[in-house]
Order: structure tokens, then sequence, then C-alpha cells
């Protein structure tokens, strides 16, 4: 068994969630309105991770984040959900720190994520900057 803590009656621990909790929170977030993943890929692509939290209330998955990296500088956290129940109770930010002291630990220098728009005040709260205007990020999508 892996790792898990307890925080406030509320258990983060590194297992993949149970596909069927995972994909009813993930639905809470509306990322995949337009429908662009299956449930399969979707589930698969948090099995592939490089490392993750799933939160649980009691049997309730209520919170995911997850990191894909290479485990030596090349490092995004992506994927992070709380249920909207449970926002503003810091979940969130005790996930966040699970993940980025996991990346210490792993001598992890250089952490990056996205976050949905007017989500940056809470990550900058846990000390993430926004990139460099001069720097900024790129997005492909390939469509089929």
């Amino acid at each position: 068994m892996r790792h898990s803590i307890v925080y406030e009656k509320l258990i983060f621990c590194e297992e993949t969630p149970e596909k069927k909790q995972y994909l009813a929170l993930h639905k809470t977030t509306g990322w995949n309105a337009k429908r662009l993943f299956s449930q399969e890929q979707l589930y698969e692509g948090i099995c592939n991770s490089w490392y993750q939290i799933s939160v649980y209330n009691e049997q309730q998955l209520i919170g995911f984040g997850r990191i894909i990296s290479d485990g030596v500088y090349q490092t995004f956290i992506c994927d992070v959900m709380i249920h909207p129940d449970y926002q503003g109770k810091g979940v969130g930010k005790n996930l966040i720190q699970a993940l980025v002291k996991y990346c210490e630990q792993k001598g992890i220098r250089w952490v990056q994520l996205f976050c949905a728009q007017g989500k940056q005040p809470f990550y900058e709260k846990l000390g993430f900057t926004v990139r460099d205007r001069e720097a900024p990020g790129m997005t492909l999508f390939l469509n089929k």
C-alpha cells in the first residue's frame, strides 16, 4: 500500500481512485464539456501519472491532483480538482502542498502548472508565480 495521510478527517492517499468516482469528480469541473476525450481516455491518463494524490472524505473521492514528470527537471502539476462542496476549506491548499513536497523529496527544482482563469491568486499564495510575459506557454491541439 502506498503512503496515506489524514488531514481533518480527510484521507490523502497516493493510490489511483476508482474509475467511477474519478469520472464523477472530473464531471464537476466541466473541463470535458466538449467531449474531446472519452471517459476511458481520461482515466487512462491519470493511470499514467508520475505521481498522484486522491483525497477522500470517508469513501467519497472529493479531491485529486497529479504530476506528469520525467523525474529529473520537467515537472507539470495538472488535473487538480476539488469537489465544489469542499472548495475554500483548505483541501486544495493541502493537496498542492503535498504534490510540491513530493517534488522536493525527489530533487525537482522547477514545477510548472496551468490553472483556470481567475485561479492565479490561489496558486500565488502557495508560492507559484505567473510566467514571464517574455516566455509564455504555447499549445498545439492535434485534432483527428
